[in-house]
Order: C-alpha cells, then sequence, then structure tokens
C-alpha cells in the first residue's frame, strides 16, 4: 500500500501539467526580456529631395501654400518622415480657337519641392510613407497639415 501512496506522489494530473507550462512561459518570457535589452536595429537611412508638379490649380492656392512652408508630409493623419520645403508657381496654357496658347488667369502649375528620410536599402524602392517616388510616377498624392494635391506627377527625385 505504501507502494502504491509513493507511486501516486510522482504522477501528474492536468492541472499540473497547465503549472509546468505555464512556469516554463514565464521563464521563457523573462529570458527574452533580458536577452533582448538594449537589442534595437538601426536600418540606416537617407534624405532624398524630390519635385512633383500639380497641374491646373486656382491661382490663390499659390500663395495659400507659399504661406504654410515647410509643411510636414502627412499620410493617413499621421506625420512622415518629410515635409514639403517649398513651391513654385508657372503660368497654366490653354489652347485658344484660333490654335494659339494662352495664359490662363485663374489657373497655375504649382512645382512643390519635397524633402523626406527614407530607409536605405540594397533593392532601392524608394517610398515615403506608403507611396513610392520615382520619376515619371503620375498618381503621387501630396498631403500636408494644410492641403492635399491628387495625381501630381514626380518630375526630379535627387539622392
Amino acid at each position: 500500500m505504501e507502494e502504491k501512496k509513493a507511486f501516486r506522489i510522482w504522477k501528474f494530473n492536468i492541472i499540473d501539467i497547465i503549472a509546468v507550462v505555464l512556469l516554463l512561459a514565464v521563464v521563457v518570457y523573462g529570458a527574452v526580456r533580458i536577452l533582448n535589452r538594449g537589442g534595437t536595429i538601426e536600418v540606416p537611412t537617407m534624405e532624398i529631395t524630390y519635385v512633383v508638379r500639380v497641374q491646373n490649380v486656382a491661382t490663390e492656392l499659390y500663395e495659400t501654400s507659399k504661406a504654410n512652408l515647410p509643411s510636414p508630409l502627412m499620410a493617413s493623419g499621421a506625420r512622415l518622415n518629410g515635409r514639403i520645403e517649398s513651391v513654385e508657381m508657372t503660368p497654366y496654357l490653354v489652347l485658344g480657337p484660333d490654335g494659339e496658347w494662352y495664359e490662363d488667369p485663374d489657373h497655375v502649375n504649382l512645382y512643390f519641392t519635397c524633402t523626406a528620410t527614407v530607409p536605405q536599402e540594397e533593392v532601392m524602392t524608394t517610398k515615403v510613407g506608403e507611396q513610392e517616388v520615382r520619376i515619371g510616377k503620375t498618381d503621387y498624392i501630396m498631403k500636408s497639415e494644410t492641403g492635399e494635391f491628387q495625381n501630381g506627377p514626380v518630375i526630379d527625385v535627387k539622392r
């Protein structure tokens, strides 16, 4: 009878197994936390400058845009690691009935110069937020805290 009691002391039930699993999980979690202390990985970055052309916008948007610069770039309500540095204006031309080009007094073209810090990777896909920045991209959406311009082509990128 004493042999049965001794044997029963070493028999595990489901509660014992759960307790051992939880104890092991706590030990592993603590070890991981201690070993990863201060172990952040730093990704090398670089600064790019790019220009976005927005055509056929109301003339008054030039002064409004210029008054709010420099302005942080935004996407989905969050600030990005970049900003709109400057804006330049050129006339917007329309074709008249006589076949000649004329300046539209109510509309202009705007050229926004932006800078951004992006990750430097082996395969270079330059992204600001979730948007690719490359020459010729025609559907770039540029947002700041005070304005938004859509479908502007990226006309220049410098690394």
